[in-house]
């Protein structure tokens, strides 16, 4: 047998293909979020849009027409639903950013298990959180839009920066939606999402300047009103509408929302890890 015989070529070696950076695997999370909603949403159109179109017909027009007998000195002179209207732009992002937030990450957990099906694939836990965070602030732009249109065919817009109205609602709403997904990933029962929602959303609602100027709360309670998200939040939505925003608050308020939205990014990275990693 000869030597050329005897020689053999080593294997080659086949080139793997190469993964998909971040961005395109969070799109594909959020196209399958996205799917899911193309066949569910019909049943969103309640609570996204009728619900705080009637919630604002109560209290800005229904209450409101009670208040404005007393004077409107108080509310800077406006009427009290041009008052109302913004801040309640603001209660229905920070519940559109916590209710998308809360009970579909436990689901995809423990429900439908969409979470535990994506991890099968070449999707990293990062990938799965913002792909669902991207559907998430869909969903509040999409909520705050109809608002805001509702909020302009009424009248209920006094300035030209109200343009920024949707961006600021955004903001809200993602920088309550980011530690909400970053908690409810850990949980194991369904009944503590109740929590944030009975503790949280509804005294934010009643003592963050939402249907009163915090003025009128005693003395020792503002400062504690003046450091949650939706005080800055209210402020934001209602400084753009009636143009009374200066530029140190607009700041402020957007820094405060946007520091904690990445927060809750940092935070939410670590626990979707934690619970999808094997």
């Amino acid at each position: 047998m000869s030597a050329d015989a005897l020689y053999l070529e080593p294997p080659r070696l086949e080139t793997l293909p190469k993964l998909p950076n971040s961005v395109v695997l969070s799109f594909r999370a959020f196209r399958c979020w996205l799917l899911m909603y193309q066949r569910t949403w019909r049943a969103s159109v309640w609570s996204s849009v009728l619900g705080p179109l009637f919630y604002l017909g109560a209290m800005g027009y229904g209450l409101g027409s009670l208040v404005d007998k007393n004077g409107t000195a108080a509310l800077g002179g406006v009427s009290y639903v041009v008052f109302v209207a913004p801040a309640v732009l603001a209660v229905h992002s920070m519940n559109s950013g916590m209710g998308n937030a809360l009970f579909p990450v436990f689901g995809g957990m423990h429900w439908n298990r969409i979470y535990i099906a994506a991890k099968a694939t070449m999707l990293r836990p990062v990938d799965i959180y913002r792909g669902h965070l991207l559907f998430i602030t869909m969903r509040i732009a999409m909520n705050a839009a109809v608002f805001i249109v509702f909020m302009a065919a009424f009248g209920l817009i006094t300035s030209p920066w109200a343009v920024l109205l949707l961006p600021a609602a955004v903001l809200l709403g993602v920088a309550f939606a980011t530690p909400c997904a970053a908690w409810a990933v850990t949980l194991e029962h369904d009944m503590a999402m109740n929590y944030p929602i009975r503790f949280g959303a509804i005294p934010l609602m009643l003592f963050s300047g939402t249907f009163f100027p915090v003025s009128q709360l005693p003395g020792w309670i503002r400062p504690l009103a003046y450091a949650t998200p939706l005080w800055h939040g209210v402020a934001l939505c209602r400084g753009l509408s009636l143009g009374t925003l200066t530029a140190g608050s607009a700041a402020l308020h957007v820094g405060y929302l946007a520091a904690l939205t990445a927060t809750g990014l940092w935070f939410g990275a670590r626990t979707y890890r934690r619970r999808l990693y094997v």
